[in-house]
């Protein structure tokens, strides 16, 4: 059961702010704040005012069904009433345990996404091909903007890896889940046995750093420039324009050649090596909340095998949630993608409520 003074809390904090947004005083930036947390607010407090009233609303149908004088048509309305207030009561107890926990807020930024070929040669290059444009497909759906960043293509049509930055609403939120390891098992195009070949891809997912959240200074940073370089290892352009961004205080390092000018190179290399600070500071924190207790959903580790694509038997398995879908066809278009992604953020919901006790 929850403490019903939280409960109160939430409908006391809506009132209050419905006070401050009526205020003359108030500026715009903190007119948008308010209206961010009050709309917020608005989503679950009549919930909360029926968790409150419940105990009253039940012992007043008691009452009803309980007095003599009340007529049999009168008591099976409250009787009825009763059953479905009760229903209601676990309805709402999940709504208000689910809004107070812990926001990420990260949720609501743009992603950053890096798929690349993982074990199995040419096959997997394809399957690392076969992922991003399944995301792609993802995002033309839901009307997303998908910026490429940088891209190493292989032969045959793969890709060794892709850099991308997908933009819209709550990007991050519906994306994070698909960091690890995911495992495609098909017959290659050049397999003339029929044999099942098993390879690999790694799919990062971060959320885009802002100057606000990742503050770069030049004394943490070494720049160094080189001749791009394209397959085979020819000469892309004569002049030293590729970039190389070492952040000496984490050891991360970011290298950028896909563009012509050196200018734009640093721009789109300190744009990735901003969200993999963010990134890492991010699991670093959440690394020591957590302690010992690792999270089935969510970890972000990239060496996790997080789903197998079983392509002969059509099938896709994410093994954190033990979720089989036998679509596969219609995952790798993007068709059925939030169904899984919705299973994934319950679970991970259903997990946090666990850890908290509510």
């Amino acid at each position: 059961m929850l403490p019903l003074e939280k409960v109160q809390n939430l409908i006391d904090r809506h009132v209050k702010l419905e006070k401050e947004l009526s205020s003359v005083e108030i500026d715009k930036k903190k007119f948008a704040s308010i209206s961010k947390e009050y709309s917020d607010l608005n989503d679950i407090i009549k919930q909360a005012k029926e968790y409150l009233s419940y105990q009253k609303d039940t012992d007043d149908l008691k009452n009803i069904i309980n007095d003599n004088k009340s007529d049999s048509e009168m008591k099976e309305f409250a009787n009825n009433e009763l059953e479905n207030l009760k229903k209601n009561y676990q309805i709402n107890e999940k709504k208000i345990k689910l809004f107070l926990l812990p926001k990420d807020l990260a949720d609501s930024k743009n992603a950053i996404i890096e798929v690349r070929a993982g074990t199995g040669g040419l096959e997997a290059s394809l399957f690392a091909s076969d992922l991003y444009k399944m995301y792609e497909k993802v995002s033309q759906k839901k009307k997303w903007v998908v910026e490429i960043i940088s891209i190493s293509k292989s032969d045959a049509g793969g890709l060794k890896e892709i850099i991308a930055l997908i933009k819209g609403e709550n990007i991050y939120s519906s994306l994070k889940y698909e960091s690890g390891v995911h495992r495609v098992q098909r017959v290659p195009d050049t397999e003339t046995q029929g044999r099942v070949h098993t390879s690999a891809a790694t799919v990062a997912v971060l959320p885009e750093a802002e100057d606000l959240d990742i503050q770069l200074e030049e004394k943490d940073l070494r720049i160094d420039v080189f001749r791009s370089s394209g397959p085979g290892g020819q000469s892309v352009n004569t002049t030293d324009s590729a970039v190389r961004i070492t952040h000496i205080p984490t050891g991360i390092v970011v290298s950028q050649q896909d563009e012509k000018s050196q200018i734009r190179n640093k721009e789109k290399g300190l744009k990735i090596l901003r969200s993999r600070i963010y990134d890492y500071e991010r699991q670093k924190i959440d690394q020591e909340r957590s302690k010992d207790r690792k999270s089935k959903i969510g970890t972000g580790d990239r060496s996790e095998r997080i789903r197998t694509y079983n392509f002969p038997q059509g099938r896709v398995t994410d093994h954190r949630i033990n979720l089989t879908l036998h679509k596969l066809e219609e995952f790798m278009e993007g068709e059925i993608f939030d169904e899984m992604i919705e299973s994934l953020s319950l679970q991970a919901q259903m997990d946090e409520l666990n850890k908290l006790n509510l």
